[in-house]
């Protein structure tokens, strides 16, 4: 469910910038693709890694293809502090000045702000935390590739939901489990009575918040994103989830569509 790249040059205008690629639940964009038209219109790529830390596209992994990658180290990200943290990777040294520079109230020496910033330091603690768990990211990747595999297994033969599916020559890290179901509510509200806790990740797509009305957009303009948000359902998937527990979350699914 990320950027239509067949629709992109069309979005185009002389005002554009840059384009963001969101790599969401941790599937990458086809950044083969969405690389050759930010070249040929000579804009910055920016990617927005914050659910895919680790994943990878054609053996390259996120953040490595723009400018500059964002990552979010939110506590339920797959690598998570303990609070509030976040990074911005890049290779070119004027833009990370900037950024440092925007991230501490402007100044890079104390009392010697140069621009408005903000306040966006990353604190100790946060480091510790994340310094601590990096060195199992790999593992915990690994393992939750494996606990979609076996929700495939397990839900392929429900007819009433559509499953994810993944870009070739990609390494999905599985951030979130999206599925797409008929009566997605009713659906919800039934695994919540059995016990099972999901999400949906988001009940609103973008353009349609009203942050953004002022852009004066419909929701017949982000048709996808729109039919979207009334169907999918984040079930679990974290490393510790059991091949067990995934089999009960199926068959609950099927209970629920065969009315047993």
């Amino acid at each position: 469910y990320s950027l239509d790249e067949a629709k992109l040059e069309n979005a185009i205008t002389p005002n554009t910038k840059a384009i963001i690629a969101v790599h969401l639940q941790g599937q990458m964009c086809n950044m083969e693709a969405i690389s050759a038209i930010c070249t040929k219109y000579q804009l910055h790529l920016i990617e927005d890694c914050a659910q895919s830390h680790f994943s990878e596209f054609k053996g390259k992994r996120a953040g490595l293809f723009g400018i500059a990658g964002s990552f979010s180290f939110y506590p339920g990200k797959n690598l998570g502090a303990y609070g509030d943290a976040g990074c911005i990777i890049t290779n070119n040294d004027q833009l990370a000045e900037a950024c440092r520079m925007y991230a501490n109230h402007g100044a890079l020496q104390k009392h010697q702000h140069k621009i408005e910033g903000i306040n966006s330091r990353l604190d100790g603690l946060q480091a510790a935390v994340l310094t601590a768990k990096l060195p199992y990211i790999l593992e915990w990747t690994q393992k939750r590739i494996e606990k979609a595999s076996l929700y495939q297994q397990y839900l392929q033969n429900i007819k009433e939901i559509s499953l994810p599916l993944q870009r070739p020559l990609t390494k999905h890290t599985f951030h979130l489990y999206v599925i797409r179901a008929q009566n997605r509510n009713k659906l919800l509200q039934y695994l919540k009575e059995k016990g099972v806790e999901t999400a949906i990740h988001y009940p609103t797509a973008l353009p349609n918040l009203p942050a953004y009305k002022y852009l004066q957009y419909g929701q017949h303009d982000f048709p996808v994103a729109t039919m979207l948000q009334e169907e999918i359902l984040s079930l679990p998937v974290y490393p510790e989830l059991t091949e067990e527990m995934i089999q009960y979350v199926a068959r609950c699914i099927q209970d629920f569509y065969t009315g047993a």
